[in-house]
């Protein structure tokens, strides 16, 4: 009689080989994540950090939006869908190393965040491309500033959100 592990899933989990960047894609739960990361807003609202120069829409979308604008949810996740595929390919661009599953939705979800510009010219790429893993994977906390406020600060009531995000996205990258 075959006994079940609890920990054997997730040793055979990372020994799973990494696949070449070009060959993956965001899967259903990292496009989720970015979803429930943003939340839904229908009206066009003034970013956070940036006030109404950067307004933002639906779920995170900020190209093209003017203050005032609305968007339906279906509207919303259609944009979304596609400005996902915009981050896709800029890190196809700029990361050379092949990933595992989560460690590509992971990066997708924080370029979605910090723009896919920033993103490759991260350490968190230059870490990846030198087969520094795990150095990349907490390069994403590094990503820590909401514009001059340190969102890690213990205490901090402007943007601990920002914070908890990181550190949910770091999970996922390691396989947490």
């Amino acid at each position: 009689m075959r006994r079940e592990c609890a920990l054997c899933g997730l040793a055979s989990m990372s020994n799973r080989a990494r696949i070449a960047v070009a060959a993956l894609t965001l899967s259903a739960a990292g496009f989720v994540g970015i979803i429930n990361r943003e939340s839904f807003s229908p009206v066009a609202y003034p970013d956070p950090v940036h006030g109404t120069k950067v307004p933002t829409i639906g779920f995170g979308s900020i190209e093209g939006v003017k203050m005032g604008d609305a968007i339906t949810p279906v509207q919303a996740i259609n944009r979304t869908m596609r400005e996902v595929r915009v981050y896709e390919d800029a890190l196809k661009g700029c990361v050379t190393s092949p990933l595992h599953q989560h460690e590509y939705d992971a990066y997708v979800e924080l370029s979605h965040n910090i723009g896919a510009s920033a993103f490759c010219r991260s350490t968190i790429v230059k870490r990846l491309n030198t087969g520094d893993y795990r150095g990349a994977c907490d390069a994403i906390l590094l990503f820590k500033y909401a514009g001059k406020q340190d969102c890690s600060a213990p205490g901090n009531r402007v943007c601990s959100g920002l914070w908890k995000d990181r550190q949910r996205v770091h999970a996922k990258c390691v396989g947490q």
